[in-house]
């Protein structure tokens, strides 16, 4: 009989609502609400954070990458040769009146398409370079080799020189191994100019 009385006892225990246990759902249930909602706006605060440093960076970045554009602009400019930089770097010269300066004539058509004078090498050279640009002028070299050789110097840059120079000692290299002369190897001392 004790028996029965417990499961009666657990019976009605069980089938009974206590008022507290419903409010304590309810109450619950609004706290997890409150701190999912809690949740939700601070992802949402974090997005709009995040979006608003973005975009005030975005500025420099473009600012940044203009800069480095120009930079790479600069390099390049400063590793072309003298002759090659842009017109708008060199010096002009602007006092003359430009009716009053000398210009090269435009070559007509004619002599554009105008065989060389003659078969040696040289006039089959100068054809072919003013073909490439009409306005390259040649000196006029009427003296010794010594002579003509230090005119030139004169006339050309040091960086032109020095490439002119690099050149002889290429085609000399050259020369002399197209003629080999076995028994006669004397140094040739340079100049002291």
């Amino acid at each position: 009989m004790a028996e029965e009385q417990r499961d009666l006892i657990s019976d009605r225990g069980s089938s009974v609502l206590n008022p507290g246990d419903n409010q304590r759902s309810a109450w619950g249930r609004k706290a997890a609400l409150s701190t999912l909602s809690i949740l939700v706006a601070l992802l949402i605060a974090g997005q709009a954070v995040t979006v608003y440093f973005v975009y005030q960076q975005s500025g420099q970045i473009s600012k940044l990458t203009k800069t480095s554009q120009t930079l790479q602009l600069e390099a390049l400019q400063r590793k072309l040769p003298t002759s090659a930089k842009p017109v708008s770097k060199m010096r002009m010269n602007l006092d003359m009146p430009l009716a009053m300066r000398v210009l090269p004539l435009a070559p007509s058509a004619d002599k554009m398409n105008m065989a060389p004078p003659s078969n040696k090498t040289e006039d089959q050279v100068k054809h072919l370079l003013l073909q490439a640009d009409p306005r390259k002028m040649f000196p006029e070299l009427k003296d010794n080799l010594m002579d003509n050789l230090k005119s030139l110097k004169k006339t050309m840059t040091d960086a032109d020189w020095k490439s002119f120079e690099s050149w002889m000692h290429k085609w000399l290299l050259f020369e002399m191994a197209k003629n080999p002369k076995p028994e006669d190897h004397k140094a040739i001392p340079a100049e002291k100019g």
